[in-house]
């Protein structure tokens, strides 16, 4: 049997080592060798001995951010012997290692695909939230040494805070513990406001500090395509979360 399917390009990538690798660019291959943590739903296909367990949002602490918040990544733990294959939607993915205590990552958690069982992470609020945004308040943030699989829509910029930096709220997709984050109004009030014209860029997030933010093509809503698995959804109960739950969360 002949055909350009059968290419090298589209054989299953070999490795010795154990971790997470990519497959190709919108498929991740896990080399599974003990424990990872995934996205629910995200597997395409495996070979071997491998156990399914589903774990909410990680843990009773976590179970109940995610409750309050709306944020969090619905997850499953990948146990045993065996190869995983791994996608969203058939976004691209990649793959960011944390290499020790100083190295921290905020993500959205609709951009998480998978990560191993050596990282701390843990629900935060964001900085600077106190002027509201129909996006997400709350992010995934990441520490310890280990790698995660992370998935953009489109190729993405990463852009250095060396200046003054602003993103749409829905498009970031991560960035680094560091930064000093907030949220602007990005319209000016007037009376084209008072009249109904928006630019349609009603908030922005701003950056300062050293470090970088990751900006995909692609304003996702509030809670990613599937509600309640990414980066949450807010209404008017934003203000009274917030204040509620801050002292829960706190930090960044």
């Amino acid at each position: 049997m002949r055909s350009e399917l059968f290419a090298a390009a589209n054989q299953e990538q070999e490795s010795a080592q154990a971790g997470l690798r990519l497959q190709n660019s919108k498929l991740l291959k896990v080399e599974l060798r003990g424990e990872v943590f995934a996205r629910q739903g995200s597997m395409v296909a495996y070979q071997g001995n491998v156990q399914f367990e589903a774990q909410g949002a990680g843990g009773i602490g976590k179970f109940l951010k995610q409750k309050l918040t709306g944020e969090g990544i619905p997850l499953m733990k990948l146990r045993g012997q065996g190869d995983v294959f791994l996608a969203d939607r058939a976004s691209d993915i990649y793959l960011i290692d944390l290499d020790g205590p100083h190295d921290g990552l905020s993500i959205n958690g609709a951009n998480v695909l998978a990560f191993e069982s050596t990282l701390n992470w843990d629900i935060k609020m964001v900085q600077g939230t106190g002027m509201m945004s129909n996006a997400g308040l709350f992010n995934c943030n990441f520490s310890g040494q280990g790698r995660i699989a992370i998935t953009c829509k489109g190729t993405p910029v990463v852009l250095n805070v060396d200046q003054p930096t602003f993103a749409d709220p829905q498009a970031a997709v991560c960035w680094s513990t560091n930064l000093q984050t907030g949220y602007q109004r990005a319209d000016q009030l007037g009376l084209g406001t008072l009249l109904g014209r928006s630019t349609g860029e009603s908030f922005t997030m701003s950056f300062a500090g050293q470090g970088f933010v990751v900006v995909q093509p692609s304003e996702e809503p509030p809670g990613g395509a599937l509600a309640g698995t990414g980066s949450g959804q807010q209404s008017g109960q934003e203000g009274g979360v917030a204040g509620v739950i801050g002292g829960l969360l706190g930090g960044r």
